[in-house]
């Protein structure tokens, strides 16, 4: 009896030695959040990772761009307040979104283009929470056919259909350190200062390369061109005036993104005959690296409505003037818009 008793207790402290030995086999894994080294929790806290909620793009995005990065953009953007779909696809609600941000920014040039600069103040109101009143600057694009929504946008699309309100006057009008034929100054001396700085750095170069270009029109606001246009009517009648001059708010010089360019060799005239010129041909060649397209190139009459205007240049921005111009097509083209 005695010995049975030895017996048990003798297999009883066995079992309990043994299940011990089990639980320590791996004591990490019997650590609560109570008992974890403040050196350990630290490390832990390291490795976590960041906020995926503010992820915004580092590429430069725009109008056409697709893909994951535009997905991600147009949610931050719905993060910051803007009723907008994450389709993948920066369309024009997307550009009105980024154009109405940069509008409220006092340090961001509005252009509807997703840069560094706007990533930056994007950020800083998502981490901040700050609140961004979503269309207090710029109305919503309603698609009506009347005027232009967005003319802020530097890929405004201006022509015969899509027509500039009447009220409409560029943001940061400055006049480009360029030579002009006349000394006076005129409001067409005028650019939008992303347009001008560009303008700047393209006669530059022209400069460098022995040529001399001149400045000849810019801005023009909506009086002015129905002057012009009325001027036209009267010396070449409607219909013949409508094939090389706009009407009012049909301009692009009203968007402050163009320059009508010439040189001594054409008597700083604005005729085809520009584009036979040295300075012509380094035009056609060189404008899209600093973001100008030949708004109206040769054989597109049909698309673009106008005749070939080898002096009319129009700032796009880099990347679509690149595309625009290694693709020999119009702006019409380019947006799909045809």
């Amino acid at each position: 009896m005695f010995q049975k008793s030895l017996t048990a207790v003798f297999m009883l402290l066995s079992f309990t030695l043994a299940a011990t030995a089990c639980s320590n086999d791996n004591p990490e894994s019997q650590e609560t959040a109570e008992h974890v080294p403040a050196d350990k929790k630290e490390n832990q806290q390291k490795e976590a990772p960041e906020d995926d909620s503010i992820q915004l793009p580092q590429n430069e995005l725009q109008k056409t761009d697709q893909g994951r990065e535009v997905t991600a953009l147009q949610e931050a953007l719905q993060k910051a307040g803007y009723s907008i779909s994450t389709n993948g696809t920066y369309n024009d609600a997307t550009t009105w979104a980024i154009t109405d941000f940069q509008l409220q920014q006092e340090s961001l040039t509005a252009t509807g283009v997703y840069n560094e600069a706007t990533r930056k103040a994007l950020q800083k109101i998502l981490k901040e929470g700050t609140a961004v009143k979503a269309g207090s600057v710029l109305d919503k694009p309603d698609n009506s056919p009347e005027t232009i929504d967005n003319p802020h946008d530097i890929l405004a699309l201006v022509n015969k259909e899509n027509r500039l309100p009447s009220e409409f006057v560029p943001r940061n009008l400055t006049v480009p350190d360029v030579r002009f034929p006349f000394e006076e100054f005129l409001p067409k001396k005028q650019m939008r200062e992303v347009a001008a700085s560009a303008l700047e750095d393209m006669f530059k170069a022209a400069d460098s390369a022995g040529l001399e270009l001149f400045a000849q029109s810019g801005y023009r606001s909506f009086e002015r061109q129905d002057a012009i246009f009325a001027s036209n009517v009267r010396k070449n009648g409607e219909e013949a005036a409508n094939k090389f001059s706009a009407r009012p708010g049909e301009s692009e010089h009203q968007t402050g993104l163009t320059m009508d360019i010439t040189s001594p060799d054409v008597d700083y005239q604005l005729i085809i005959e520009f584009g036979q010129t040295d300075e012509g041909k380094w035009i056609k060649k060189h404008a899209a690296e600093y973001g100008f397209i030949i708004r109206y190139p040769e054989g597109k009459r049909a698309i673009t409505k106008y005749q070939y205007e080898p002096w009319h240049l129009r700032y796009v921005g880099k990347k679509a003037a690149a595309a625009i111009m290694e693709q020999g097509i119009t702006l019409e083209e380019y947006l799909g818009e045809t």
